[in-house]
């Protein structure tokens, strides 16, 4: 029996990948794994019977995945799964940031709770509200992963012109774009053609604060941006002056925080990226296939901070070894295996071994670097 403990509410269709045995409960103690989506694990006591972590979602900010890696603890996310809805938001965002929809939509309500008549105030008044259409205009897709590349094909297919960058654009999403979707090499060249610019990045040390003073100042007067990503990848004080002064002309963003929502001609959706039911049994199928491949299988797929392996069994019994700079010929000259594999992510290692001896887990455990053993059988 594998115990799993939610953290958030997640959709029971993925909760139905768990077969009977896997209890799940939101209030487990001494979990195998953990199904969460947006609770803040930072703090969280980790005990020593956790095996692994499913993020029902992209962005893992909510989980330590340094400390987790340090303890043995696999973290996975779910890339692409809620990538249609985010895609979706995106588009009516662009719409958003040009046609002044929302302002419109409030100053209408507003007449009315004063009792104006609304159809003569609304032809005198809408041209307050006036915007361009993005049918021919330019924009700049910042990270071409799943949801930018969903983005660039949906904005081209309403006659947008696509400007994309991203450093570690794959082989597949490559395929994946339109024809025409132009590739540049740097953040410059993007801001440079870009009326519009929409951000699908993770947010890390390296990204937080792209788009800062210097940023805005490479770009077109009058741009719209669109931040459904991460609010930490915009510098406040640099969106505020670049509102002020009219280089930047609406900003919308699905993170707002006290300081962006204030701020004039910020449009700020409270995070509905993911929020519909297709994403969320999306990724919460995804997430839990991924617990149930780990916990019966010893196979990684879309980890976040240890290393990405699978292999088909090959024999009765199963080693897993996860390690921290250890001796590897240590490790396999434990484990007379019949067959084997490695995958290593910076001073991180996984080994999976299949044996038909016998296996002394206790031995291995005690190999310098050795940060977490399991033993399995078919």
């Amino acid at each position: 029996m594998y115990h799993v403990k939610t953290m958030n509410k997640i959709s029971k269709i993925g909760l139905a990948q768990l077969d009977d045995r896997f209890e799940i409960s939101d209030t487990m103690e001494h979990e195998d794994a953990i199904l969460v989506r947006s609770a803040k694990l930072h703090d969280y006591d980790f005990p020593a019977e956790l095996l692994c972590i499913a993020r029902a979602g992209a962005g893992v900010n909510n989980i330590p995945l340094d400390r987790a890696a340090d303890a043995g603890i696999v973290v996975f996310n779910t890339p692409g799964a809620n990538a249609n809805g985010v895609k979706e938001l995106t588009i009516a965002a662009l719409l958003l940031a040009s046609r002044k929809i929302s302002q419109g939509i409030t100053w209408v309500k507003e007449q009315s709770a004063a009792g104006a008549d609304i159809s003569a105030v609304v032809e005198k008044g809408k041209s307050a509200y006036v915007g361009p259409e993005i049918m021919g205009k330019t924009l700049g897709v910042v990270g071409l992963g799943a949801i930018g590349v969903l983005v660039a094909n949906a904005a081209a297919a309403l006659g947008m012109n696509i400007v994309g960058y991203d450093p570690y654009l794959s082989v597949k999403h490559a395929l994946n774009l339109t024809p025409g979707v132009e590739v540049v090499g740097t953040l410059d060249e993007l801001y440079a053609k870009a009326d519009y610019i929409t951000l699908h990045l993770p947010m890390t040390p390296d990204t937080k604060g792209t788009l800062n003073e210097a940023a805005f100042a490479a770009m077109k007067d009058g741009v719209r941006v669109v931040n459904l990503a991460r609010g930490e990848l915009v510098d406040t004080a640099a969106l505020k002056a670049a509102m002020d002064s009219g280089k930047c002309a609406a900003y919308v963003t699905d993170f707002p925080n006290s300081d962006t929502a204030a701020i004039e001609g910020v449009v700020a959706i409270p995070h509905l990226g993911a929020s519909t039911p297709e994403s969320e049994d999306n990724c919460a199928m995804m997430a839990a296939r991924e617990i149930k491949d780990y916990l019966d299988n010893g196979n990684i797929v879309n980890s976040v901070n240890l290393p990405v392996l699978s292999m088909p069994w090959a024999a009765k019994t199963r080693v897993c070894v996860i390690t921290k700079n250890a001796d590897g010929a240590a490790v396999t000259a434990a484990v007379p295996a019949v067959a084997s594999a490695f995958k290593a992510r910076g001073d991180y290692g996984y080994y999976i071994l299949d044996t038909d001896a016998a296996v002394d887990a206790a031995a291995i455990a005690a190999i310098p670097g050795v940060l977490r053993v399991r033993v399995l059988s078919k």
